[in-house]
């Protein structure tokens, strides 16, 4: 009987939220992509830069659902336009219909694209086999207005991946000019360094040569630490030199830092949370702002004069990003034509609904915008997670005296050790960094 009445209080809990869109969206579809496009922190910077921030005087609407039955499928359709109608302006709507083959992995599978512009119908597959690191995909436009280019009609691909090396191609098989390949990259990890180069043929003679034309090359050199699984924090650094004249320097920071929490909504033995703040920087400059060599591809712009007016040297903005819990992100960007402010509230009902509103100031003409955005989700579900106050608790307390034990029946606590040794079983499919393909 003394044990009931002695029974030790359960230990001290964290509050461990998921993030707000991870793993992102653009992973879905990292394998139809160069990896040179999306490494050297490129799809982390994209996100923290663009994500939430609408257009002045827009509205952007999106559907992400899948059925109950079949987590196979899905579908995501996007609305968007302008709040105040304008005859130039109309209102895009398009939808995807994806199959997956393994729920997990989305590196194979089909879509179908609808839209009411270019491309009106098209789809896209791509199968990748992790066993052996070699996959093929695909984008044939299926219904079009008007095929003017040889992209139109179709691009395929090859490619390699591994956790240290990723090298492929892309071609369009219908094209009928000698333009093999339409696109090649090679990436590479050492350590904490990647570095790369991509081949584009755009510029050049028309003889087989364009591989010697600088401008068809790009190279670039990053230095990363860390996971990309949100409980680990991460730093991307990166120098590229594109197509010759075009310097960007880019970095990307994700902090996790923990704040003690008094909530009346939770339970007693809750003593803090985990916050997630995002910090990114991106300079772009012109390497030689004027060009005299002229090739084939300008000899029709030949009586044009650049007015060094219009050409900026270079251009920078600054963003970061604060999630105070799983339902409120602040974020805001600065820049030398305009700044940003953004707030989203995500409610994880099932399906979650994302309410998002955001502010931009333009600093040329001085005034006011503001951009509307709504979102209705079911394909990634997360929900708090509870875990060990040695996971997060930095500072020396009475806290880390607690012993990690099961205190709800099946569920095992994360551990900080366990965290940075890599070892992210028991972790929910929403924490956990994405698999290990350069």
């Amino acid at each position: 009987m003394g044990n009931l009445f002695d029974k030790e209080p359960p230990p001290p809990i964290v509050l461990v939220p998921p993030l707000f869109d991870y793993p992102p969206l653009a992973a879905r579809t990292r394998m139809l992509e160069s990896s040179y496009d999306l490494l050297f922190g490129k799809l982390a910077l994209k996100g923290l830069f663009q994500d939430y921030f609408e257009q002045a005087r827009h509205f952007s609407t999106m559907i992400m659902l899948k059925p109950i039955d079949d987590p196979h499928v899905d579908l995501v359709a996007t609305l968007s336009g302008p709040l105040d109608h304008k005859p130039e302006e109309t209102i895009v709507g398009n939808a995807f219909f994806r199959w997956q083959s393994d729920v997990h992995d989305p590196h194979t599978f089909v879509d179908l694209f609808v839209s009411n512009s270019d491309p009106i119908l098209q789809t896209r597959a791509c199968a990748y086999y992790p066993k052996f690191g070699f996959g093929a995909f695909g984008v044939f436009p299926v219904l079009l207005k008007q095929r003017i280019t040889s992209e139109d009609f179709g691009v395929m691909g090859l490619r390699y991946g591994s956790a240290n090396l990723s090298i492929g191609a892309t071609v369009m098989p219908f094209s009928v000019k000698d333009d093999l390949p339409r696109k090649a990259w090679l990436v590479t990890k050492m350590g904490s360094l990647t570095a790369g180069v991509q081949y584009e043929p755009e510029f050049g003679s028309k003889d087989g040569q364009k591989y010697k034309d600088l401008k068809n090359w790009s190279g670039a050199i990053g230095y990363g630490v860390g996971s990309s699984s949100p409980l680990s924090p991460s730093f991307n650094f990166g120098l590229e030199l594109s197509r010759s004249n075009q310097f960007t320097a880019s970095f990307y920071q994700h902090v996790v830092v923990q704040r003690r929490v008094k909530n009346p909504l939770e339970e007693n033995q809750v003593v803090g949370i985990t916050n997630y703040i995002d910090f990114g920087f991106e300079l772009q400059s012109r390497v030689d702002r004027f060009d005299d060599t002229k090739t084939s591809d300008d000899e029709s712009n030949s009586n044009k004069v650049p007015d060094p007016k219009n050409i900026p040297d270079s251009t920078f903005q600054i963003a970061a990003s604060w999630q105070a819990n799983k339902n409120f992100l602040l974020k805001g960007k600065v820049g030398p034509l305009s700044s940003s402010l953004a707030l989203a509230f995500k409610s994880w009902w099932k399906p979650s609904f994302t309410f998002s509103i955001s502010a931009v100031r333009d600093h040329i003409f001085g005034n006011t915008a503001y951009g509307f955005g709504i979102r209705v989700e079911n394909i990634r579900q997360a929900s708090y997670q509870r875990a060990d106050p040695n996971f997060v608790m930095l500072t020396p307390s009475k806290e880390h005296l607690a012993e990690g034990i099961v205190w709800q029946a099946g569920k095992r606590p994360m551990l900080e050790s366990n965290i940075n040794a890599g070892n992210f079983d028991g972790v929910p499919m929403e924490l956990q960094p994405l698999r290990k393909i350069l």
